[in-house]
């Protein structure tokens, strides 16, 4: 039986889609909590137009990250902490500094899981640091670890 989704389902599919499942699977699980209905002409019609709303908001969101890495990419972040002998920190500058430090200086923020630090920066100088922004998309951030 061929039923439209209106809500992903775990190892089934995904929002607005089509898919062929049991007619008793449909008529005992999917139907009853209202997570799909029956592929009427009218339905797959509507999922039609809802996948294409999607995939231009889609389309709308990767462009902002593109100007987003764009802007990364042309960024170069000062942080000034404590250093000993050496140029050794007391301590660390770990993602949530960067992330702190990029929303000060570009206006936006970037969440610190997406900042990708094997190991937080425990030394004095200048460092490149991979930031994943969306799927595919990511910039190199320039950070400049300076002595207070």
């Amino acid at each position: 039986m061929k039923v439209v989704l209106f809500k992903d389902i775990e190892n089934i599919g995904e929002a607005d889609s089509l898919i062929n499942v049991s007619a008793g699977y449909a008529r005992n699980f999917l139907f009853p909590r209202k997570l799909a209905g029956t592929a009427t002409p009218k339905a797959i019609a509507v999922m039609k137009k809802k996948q294409e709303e999607k995939r231009q908001q889609m389309e709308a969101r990767r462009a902002e990250f593109h100007a987003m890495a764009e802007k990364l990419n042309s960024l170069e972040i000062t942080i000034e902490a404590d250093a000993g002998e050496g140029g050794k920190l007391f301590g660390s500058v770990t993602s949530q500094d960067i992330s702190l430090a990029v929303s000060k200086e570009a206006g936006f923020t970037v969440e610190k899981k997406k900042i990708s630090l094997t190991e937080p920066i425990k030394s004095l100088g200048d460092y490149k640091v991979p930031v994943k922004i969306y799927q595919e998309i990511g910039a190199v951030l320039k950070v400049k670890v300076l002595a207070k």
